[in-house]
C-alpha cells in the first residue's frame, strides 16, 4: 500500500506560482508512476501532468504546457508540481496520484492510478 499526502496549496493572484508536494509513504521502495490531477466546481476530475519511473517521460494536458512542471525527488519520496503564470481557470483541488506500475504508456488516463491523496486547494483571484 502507498499512502499520499499534498501540501503546498493555497491562495494567489493571477499571475503568481504555487508549488506542491505530495508525500508518498508505504510501499515506497517499489517503481510507480505518478501523477497530478485536479476538480474544479461542478466540473469532472481531469489530468494535469505525470511522470514515469522508467523511461524517465513525464506528461503534461495542453492547458497547462510551459506554465507546470511536474518532478519528483527519489531520496525524499516526494512528488512536486511547480505552477508558474497561473489563471483563475487553474482553481481547482489538486490531487496526487500513483499507479502501481513504473511506466504507463497513457498517463493521462485516470484509471491507471491506484492510489490517491486527500487534494490540497488552489485559488486563484483575478
Amino acid at each position: 500500500q502507498v499512502q499520499l499526502v499534498e501540501s503546498g496549496g493555497g491562495s494567489v493572484q493571477a499571475g503568481g506560482s504555487l508549488r506542491l508536494s505530495c508525500a508518498a509513504s508505504g510501499r515506497t521502495s517499489s517503481p510507480y508512476a505518478m501523477g497530478w490531477f485536479r476538480q474544479g466546481p461542478e466540473k469532472e476530475r481531469e489530468f494535469v501532468a505525470a511522470i514515469n519511473w522508467f523511461v524517465s517521460s513525464t506528461g503534461y494536458a495542453d492547458s497547462v504546457k510551459g506554465r507546470f512542471t511536474i518532478s519528483r525527488d527519489n531520496a525524499k519520496n516526494t512528488l512536486y508540481l511547480q505552477m508558474n503564470s497561473l489563471k483563475p481557470e487553474d482553481t481547482a483541488v489538486y490531487y496526487c496520484a500513483a499507479s502501481r506500475k513504473g511506466y504507463l504508456k497513457n498517463l493521462a488516463e485516470i484509471s491507471n492510478y491506484d492510489y490517491w491523496g486527500q487534494g490540497t486547494q488552489v485559488t486563484v483571484s483575478s
